[in-house]
């Protein structure tokens, strides 16, 4: 997918944990790690406002379009480190 999440580096510097993210916000750890790891196929706009609220961000803070061939290349040098 070429939109990319980037989650964890907004609760980094937040020095917020997905735990405590989870519950000031509302929404389940597992929904919240789906998001966290690029594995969410949609986001719904109130998980968004949400989330914006709570980390006191803008949505371009969370989200950003990664070209295809880039995603393609990195892809392929974690599945050569993996193995």
């Amino acid at each position: 997918m070429a939109i990319r999440v980037s989650l964890d580096r907004v609760l980094l510097k937040r020095g917020i944990t997905l735990t405590d993210l989870a519950d000031r916000v509302g929404i389940t750890l597992a929904n919240l790690s789906i998001l966290k790891t690029n594995k969410a196929r949609a986001i719904r706009f109130s998980t968004l406002d949400a989330l914006c609220r709570e980390l006191d961000c803008q949505p371009g803070d969370l989200l950003e379009w990664v070209s295809r061939e880039f995603e393609e290349t990195v892809t392929a040098e974690f599945e050569e480190v993996d193995r």
